[in-house]
Formats: structure tokens, C-alpha cells, sequence
């Protein structure tokens, strides 16, 4: 648990440094009195670390506590649940430092590192930085395994999700205190994949990254189950690749036309003609579409507006509707005996074609309102509400 004492004891300080542990009971010592002696010896900023313990069951509390106790500018936060990335949200959501940052407790991350981490955060230059291993001038010792597992898993994400940062998974990362407090109630993952997802929704809210190459050691005694880890990230990735709106709106427009083309289908068995089973086919999946989509990819709920969108979306059906039926009409022209294995080919890539103006109307249109009305909420003033200032306990 924290230890939250007068504010007079803990005054603000610039940078707060977390370090997470658990079951380190053999380096936490070693490794937090290095660090200690590091910021001690000239680090120009005030600062703070704080070991922030997720459930660990050897010496480490203990030991943790020991530490705040004696070394000044030290805490020590418990937690009684696992997670790297929820000790991170723990202890960012309750620090009051201008900047928060964390590093991994092996410290494999030179420290020199860390003033050229957080200048930049401090200065109003950058909202988020990163320590890469991967960028250049970055100098790096470790296995070809970790360096493969590493780099491929990089390209993932830049092929996925479209990043622009070099190293997601480096433990040597600041964030300013405003950009903790927009990002964490978006991020969804308390594990390994907190770090992506963090840079992830950082790029999307236009905030500013800024990467520091680093001198970085492979420690030997990593307790990181890569296989595990690997296969937790991938599902982050496929989670977070779907959250964008365009990603939500093709999604929906293959269950739409994949129900089209069912209703269709089973309308001219039916012996329904082919115009007469496109338009009603088009009219059913059309209402079901804008629905999905109001709800799905522009994020609008609740009733209001609900009657004029879904008039706009008819306005929009009936575009959609004029292209597959001129398709139609011409592909009749051409071939009058065409089976309708052909007719549904044709309608669907009309209807595909129509998809971009679909979207389009969807966006600026039908939806506009409702999107700019959200965005002066989400824009509102909250109340400032200042971290919880930690014990320290000095000698």
C-alpha cells in the first residue's frame, strides 16, 4: 500500500521514477541503490523513485520497504494484483511529477540515458519519449533470439498499425504528467502490452514522441515468458488494429455483404426478379449498415439524432442503390441470359465501389454532427485532481 503523508514531507517533485518488480528479491538492493546513487550525484531535476510491487510473493516487499525506510526521495507501492502495465497505471495515476517514467529493475538501460529521457518532457518539447534500441546510434548487446523476436515483432506493429516509433518494448519510457492522465483510462491492457498500447494511442491523439537511442544489456535472468508475452502482444495488436474507424467500417461492410448477397441469393430462388431482390435486399442490410456503423465505427449512442441519421443513411441507400441497378441494367444489356452467379459478381462490386461513398457520406454527413458534438465533451475542462504524494522516509 502507499504510505500518503502530509504534502509538506513529499513536495512535488519533476520526475517520478517507477520501477516495477516482481519477485526480484535478488537484484531489487543492488539495483535501486544504484539508481539511488545515480540521481543523487548531479541528476539536475528533483526526482523520486518508487517501487511499485505487483503481488510479489519471495522477500521483495520486504526488502522494498526496507528501502523507502532508509534511502531518501524513496517509496514503495504494493499492489496485491499482477501486471507490469497495471503497477505503471497504479502509480503514474497517483504521482503528482511533472513527468513520470519508468525503468525495468535490471536497469539493462544505461541510466545515462535517462536526463536526455525526460529534458525533453520537461522543456514542453515532447509529450511521450521512448528509449529505442532499435534507432540508431543505439548500442546493443543481446542474443539473436531476443534480437529477431524484437525486430519482427516491430515490423508487426509498423505493417499493422501503421506506427512511426522505432522500439515499443524497451523498458525506459516518460510521459508528462497531462499526457498520463489522457492516455490511462484508454489503455486497456495490465500487462506486457501496456507499453504498445500506450505509444499506439499517443500516435492517434497527435501527441508529440520523442526517441532516445540507448546502451542497452540483455539481462540473462529475464523472467519474461516470450512465448506467452508473444502471443498476448499479438492479440493487443489485432485489438487495437480493429479499434480505428475505418478498420470498424470494413468490418461492418463484410457482414453487410455477405448478408446481401444471402438475401439476394434466396430472393431470386424465390423467383423474385433480379432489380426487385437487389432493392429490397440493399434496403434491409442499408438499415442494419448505418446502425452498425453508428454504433460500431463513429461511436454515437443513445437515441438522439437517431431518426434524422437513419433518413441521411436512406439518402445514401438510394445512391448506393442507383450504382448496383445501373450495373445491373448494363450487365443485362450486354448478356440478357446471364446466370445469377454472374448477376450477384456484378452487384457486389458495385456495391464495393459504392463503399468509398458509403464512408464518405457516413463520415461528413450523416455522422458529422454527432462526431463533433462528442469531441467538444471529450474537450471539456475536468477538475484538476492532484496524485497522492508518497511516503519517504529519510535517514
Amino acid at each position: 500500500m502507499f504510505r500518503c503523508p502530509d504534502r509538506r514531507i513529499a513536495p512535488r517533485r519533476d520526475v517520478e521514477v517507477v520501477v516495477p518488480v516482481y519477485n526480484e528479491q535478488m537484484a531489487l538492493e543492488t539495483s535501486i541503490r544504484r539508481l539511488h546513487a545515480f540521481l543523487s550525484d548531479g541528476f539536475p531535476f528533483s526526482w523520486r523513485i518508487v517501487i511499485a510491487d505487483n503481488a510479489s510473493t519471495d522477500g521483495t516487499p520486504f526488502i522494498a520497504a526496507d528501502l523507502a525506510r532508509e534511502l531518501p526521495n524513496v517509496a514503495h507501492l504494493r499492489l496485491d494484483r499482477k501486471g507490469r502495465g497495471l503497477a505503471l497505471r497504479e502509480a503514474w495515476s497517483r504521482s503528482d511529477a511533472r513527468v513520470v517514467s519508468y525503468m525495468d529493475v535490471d536497469l539493462s538501460t544505461d541510466l545515462r540515458g535517462l536526463l536526455p529521457l525526460v529534458a525533453p518532457l520537461l522543456s514542453g518539447h515532447s509529450d511521450v519519449a521512448i528509449g529505442s534500441r532499435l534507432a540508431r546510434g543505439a548500442n546493443v548487446t543481446r542474443g539473436p533470439k531476443r534480437e529477431l523476436i524484437s525486430r519482427s515483432y516491430n515490423k508487426i506493429l509498423h505493417a499493422a498499425l501503421r506506427v512511426q516509433f522505432t522500439d515499443a518494448q524497451c523498458g525506459f519510457k516518460a510521459v508528462t504528467r497531462a499526457a498520463a492522465a489522457q492516455l490511462l483510462p484508454q489503455i486497456r491492457d495490465d500487462g506486457w502490452f501496456f507499453d504498445t498500447e500506450l505509444l499506439v494511442l499517443a500516435g492517434r491523439a497527435g501527441l508529440r514522441t520523442h526517441e532516445v537511442p540507448v546502451d542497452w544489456v540483455d539481462d540473462p535472468d529475464s523472467r519474461v515468458d516470450v512465448a506467452r508475452t508473444a502471443a498476448e502482444d499479438l492479440q493487443g495488436v489485432a485489438r487495437l488494429a480493429f479499434a480505428t474507424p475505418i478498420a470498424r467500417f470494413v468490418a461492418v461492410g463484410i457482414a453487410s455483404t455477405m448478408a446481401y448477397a444471402l438475401l439476394f441469393v434466396l430472393m431470386r430462388e424465390g423467383g423474385i426478379g433480379a432489380g426487385a431482390a437487389n432493392a429490397i435486399a440493399l434496403a434491409v442490410t442499408a438499415v442494419a449498415n448505418t446502425a452498425a456503423n453508428r454504433r460500431l465505427t463513429f461511436g454515437v449512442m443513445g437515441r438522439r439524432g437517431l431518426l434524422k441519421q437513419h433518413a441521411a443513411g436512406g439518402a445514401v441507400y438510394v445512391l448506393t442503390l442507383a450504382l448496383t441497378a445501373g450495373a445491373l441494367g448494363v450487365l443485362h444489356g450486354v448478356a440478357p441470359g446471364a446466370s445469377r452467379t454472374v448477376e450477384l459478381a456484378v452487384l457486389v462490386g458495385a456495391s464495393l465501389v459504392a463503399t468509398v461513398t458509403r464512408y464518405v457520406a457516413l463520415k461528413t454527413w450523416v455522422f458529422a454532427g454527432a462526431r463533433r458534438e462528442r469531441r467538444v465533451v471529450a474537450a471539456a475542462p475536468a477538475d484538476d485532481k492532484p496524485g497522492i504524494a508518497l511516503a519517504e522516509t529519510r535517514p
